[in-house]
């Protein structure tokens, strides 16, 4: 990513979405418009490039969503996620926590045979355990939007980056928002993983700067 040189297929990080969104070389689609360079290309990834990723979501069933599908990336691409989301949207209740905290050792046997989602055991244990965790910050604080927002003080940050080397694995919000989590007893949610989500879901604003999206959410917040 950080070069022309031909790139090899590999199992990579939760990350991988965001590195090379800050690739030294934004993409330009059409002699005007800059954008990151991460889709490659690739339909999919394009169209959740434009229509999804950092941008500020407060719904709690979004958050939920965007919560089982980056945990079940660990280990993955963002890719074959996004191919199996409508696998993941039918099985898993159309990630409605109330209903996945519900599932049970039936449940999980019948999803270990499913391949529209990652058949990854100790993943749908933590995908059920977090929806029933999910549940009980609800209650705590009215909503889980208002609990996750609460770490960035219910604004959007500027990551303001330039290139590859400016993008952390985490930052001190994740940090603290992972420990917190795992005290409340949530799984698979490390700083890393939760940093991603804070991109995912806008609490953080990780377009490459010349992206034309960096400007547009940048202006949704001043």
């Amino acid at each position: 990513m950080r070069s022309n040189q031909a790139v090899r297929p590999l199992k990579v990080s939760v990350l991988f979405v965001v590195r090379a969104c800050t690739a030294s070389f934004p993409l330009r689609r059409n002699n005007s418009v800059s954008s990151c360079s991460w889709p490659r290309g690739n339909p999919l990834m394009v169209r959740y490039h434009d229509r999804e990723w950092g941008k500020p979501v407060k719904n709690d069933r979004k958050i939920f969503e965007f919560l089982v599908l980056e945990s079940a990336q660990a280990g993955l691409s963002w890719l074959t996620i996004l191919k199996k989301r409508d696998g993941y949207r039918k099985t898993f209740a159309n990630f409605e926590p109330r209903l996945v905290a519900r599932f049970g050792v039936r449940d999980i046997e019948k999803l270990m045979k499913n391949q529209d989602i990652v058949r990854n055991r100790l993943k749908i244990e933590a995908a059920i355990n977090n929806a029933k965790k999910f549940l009980e910050v609800q209650k705590e604080f009215g909503t889980f939007s208002q609990y996750m927002w609460n770490f960035v003080k219910n604004k959007p940050m500027d990551g303001k980056r330039k290139n590859l080397e400016d993008l952390p694995a985490f930052n001190k919000e994740s940090i603290a928002l992972a420990r917190d989590l795992k005290k409340r007893g949530f799984k698979f949610l490390g700083p890393t993983i939760v940093y991603a989500h804070m991109q995912a879901i806008g609490m953080i604003n990780d377009h490459v700067r010349p992206c034309f999206h960096y400007k547009e959410l940048k202006n949704l917040v001043e």
